[in-house]
């Protein structure tokens, strides 16, 4: 796509332009990538009262049928059967040699499981389902939908002004729930490291709840800028850049994301597409990279793509996020490297411009994930 003409539009282009956002393509959409407050300002906005993003390139799909959550577990190495209805799950899909094909969020709505899953995959997360669940397990794909993240400390004071039981919420609950006679999908949860919530609205509703939700006073839109520096600090992937299909979850730094009962050992071990691969790397250890927090022991940040080497100047790996954290102070990434140079603190090098700066691997998240958990 090489013209804004050939770009889709979210139900809240028209208010972005409104508040003065800074549109840019991504995944496909014309999205705003700052206001006029600044990358920055928006960031530490969030960090201290409330942010109002706009996710709705997002793929929104619900699967139906009796058989839906055993159908969905073949495609993930995650507990599906037994997650209890209004409670949500993070999710993998994977290929054939393990590689991550998406990263996505489960719901069980009781009727009806309810996916969330990246813009730029979305078309072929859908036809991943179409071809390997079966015939009984109905897929819709909502495309009458859009979807807002509410992020921050005070989001819960905010939206319980307009919601009041989302204070019995904790974090990945997630609820069918009337705000103000629009019917909405609610989970608490978000890509901030902060409690919030991320709210499924009809797309012909949108703007009416963005705008309820931006009059109240602790709450600022936020673009994508600083949706970004907020993960990154969090310790937060970003697929496509953190991960990918060459990279298991293993390599990842995800072993947590797979769920006690599909390891080896557990009551429905392996079962999923790539078990081999997966099942192998935990019990025999053996993986040769691995993704890590990265911190710059100088105050230039190294990007996405920045090769990172020994003390004898061997290529080791590479960085895959990078920039400036406004809350931490100063530069963080994260990036692949080989096992040998993963323990905390070791010393390696980055690339920059014919320059070898230092680096020490570092534990992740950078600023303290702020979830709420009751």
């Amino acid at each position: 796509m090489t013209t804004n003409d050939a770009l889709l539009k979210t139900p809240l282009y028209n208010l972005h332009l409104e508040l003065g956002a800074k549109m840019v393509p991504f995944a496909g959409y014309q999205m705003p990538v700052q206001y006029p407050l600044g990358v920055k300002n928006e960031h530490l906005h969030t960090r201290a009262k409330a942010g109002l993003f706009d996710v709705s390139h997002m793929g929104q799909v619900q699967l139906f049928g009796d058989q839906a959550a055993q159908a969905l577990e073949r495609l993930v190495p995650v507990d599906i059967i037994e997650l209890p209805v209004g409670k949500q799950r993070y999710a993998l899909f994977t290929n054939d040699q393990g590689g991550i094909l998406d990263d996505l969020m489960v719901s069980n709505m009781g009727d009806f499981l309810f996916l969330v899953v990246n813009a730029a995959c979305k078309e072929q997360d859908i036809a991943h389902l179409q071809q390997h669940l079966p015939a009984d397990v109905k897929i819709k794909v909502l495309t009458d939908r859009a979807l807002l993240a509410l992020q921050g400390p005070e989001a819960a004071n905010v939206l319980a002004r307009l919601a009041p039981s989302v204070n019995d919420m904790v974090f990945m609950d997630s609820q069918a729930l009337n705000i103000k006679g629009i019917d909405c999908f609610i989970s608490r949860s978000g890509y901030t490291g902060e409690d919030g919530f991320e709210i499924s609205v009809p797309a012909d509703q949108t703007e009416t709840l963005a705008r309820l939700l931006l009059a109240e006073p602790e709450v600022e839109a936020i673009g994508l800028g600083a949706r970004d520096s907020l993960r990154l600090e969090a310790g937060l992937c970003l697929y496509g850049h953190d991960l990918d299909i060459t990279k298991t979850p293993l390599e990842s730094s995800l072993i947590w994301a797979i769920s006690k009962s599909r390891r080896p050992e557990g009551s429905r071990a392996g079962g999923f597409i790539g078990e081999a691969k997966v099942l192998e790397q935990i019990t025999e250890k053996n993986w040769q990279t691995k993704r890590v927090g990265l911190l710059p022991q100088g105050k230039a940040p190294i990007r996405e793509g920045t090769v990172l080497i020994n003390s004898e100047g061997k290529e080791i790996g590479k960085v895959t996020s990078g920039g400036f954290g406004p809350s931490f102070g100063g530069p963080i990434a994260m990036g692949y490297v080989e096992t040998a140079y993963s323990t905390l603190d070791t010393e390696i090098f980055a690339q920059v411009r014919g320059k070898s700066l230092p680096v020490k691997v570092a534990k992740t998240p950078f600023v303290e994930q702020r979830y709420y958990r009751g």
